[in-house]
């Protein structure tokens, strides 16, 4: 279930696809896949239990499926179900590892196999794989940097259970368990009584969308790139926003400033570059 791109691959490897959930409209490989694979688009797994069982499939392999897959629908595998989850388990569990790994200034991250079970993210670890977090990359660079070692390890997964080798599964440490939701509006909008650093990873952490906002001009602004500076006044206050001499708007955060580089109006697609953030930041 998932993305057609790890059915495909698999399918190279030499594994017979019984059938295949894929998660959304469109997805790319979706038509190539169906040609040689009963294929499902936006399937209630629920119902597709009682199609998927007479076909036996050995494992259920889970790939960016990105809701829960129930008990029924694992016990269709006379080995149950394996998914890639692109964090280090135990930490950052649920639907958005990318944001909260950036936004708590992580160095490193990775993706890890793991068993699924009925609550999210919680079933024995099977293998991982580490990735350094570079300090400049927003969310939608991690998610990217991380399909190739996702992908990697769950050929690597699937392929050691298919040699019947010993399966090694280690139990999540549950003191070190960490939560990733979906960041809610409480999160994303910005508090310029921070330390700039802390600002900077939260606008990267929520870049490009959903975005970190604030109030610039009177305007709720959508930031996109911004970055920490010494060069500021220092009569500022935190939150109030100067046009330094370079055309550059900054605003006073706890410790130092954030320059504004790009970003958009709220609910509006169109960027917004530093020159427009500083005539918001003048007006």
């Amino acid at each position: 279930m998932g993305l057609p791109l790890a059915a495909l691959l698999l399918e190279s490897d030499g594994h017979e696809i019984v059938w295949a959930g894929i998660c959304r409209k469109g997805a790319l490989g979706t038509r190539r896949l169906s040609r040689t694979s009963k294929v499902e688009v936006l399937p209630d797994l629920a119902r597709a239990a009682e199609i998927v069982k007479p076909l036996a499939p050995d494992l259920v392999v889970s790939w960016f499926w990105t809701t829960k897959v129930p008990r029924a629908f694992r016990e269709t595998a006379r080995l149950g179900g394996i998914g890639v989850h692109p964090s280090l388990l135990p930490r950052h569990r649920g639907p958005d590892p990318y944001f909260w790994a950036i936004d708590a200034g992580d160095e490193t991250t990775g993706v890890t196999a793991h068993v699924l079970e009925d609550e999210y993210d919680t079933g024995a670890i099977l293998g991982q794989e580490t990735l350094a977090i570079d300090p400049s990359w927003n969310a939608w660079t991690l998610a990217k940097r991380l399909d190739r070692p996702s992908l990697r390890l769950l050929r690597k997964t699937v392929r050691s259970y298919e040699k019947n080798k010993t399966v090694v599964q280690k139990s999540q440490d549950e003191s070190r368990a960490t939560a990733a939701p979906q960041p809610t509006d409480d999160d994303l909008e910005i508090r310029w009584s921070w330390d700039a650093a802390r600002i900077e990873r939260r606008v990267r952490a929520a870049a490009p969308w959903p975005g970190a906002f604030t109030e610039i001009g009177g305007k709720v602004v959508t930031l996109v790139r911004v970055r920490v500076t010494d060069t500021f006044p220092r009569a500022l206050d935190p939150g109030e926003a100067f046009v330094r001499e370079d055309g550059i708007a900054i605003v006073r955060a706890a410790d130092r400033a954030v320059e504004l580089v790009e970003g958009r109006l709220d609910d509006d697609e169109a960027a917004l570059d530093h020159a427009a953030l500083a005539s918001l930041a003048s007006s």
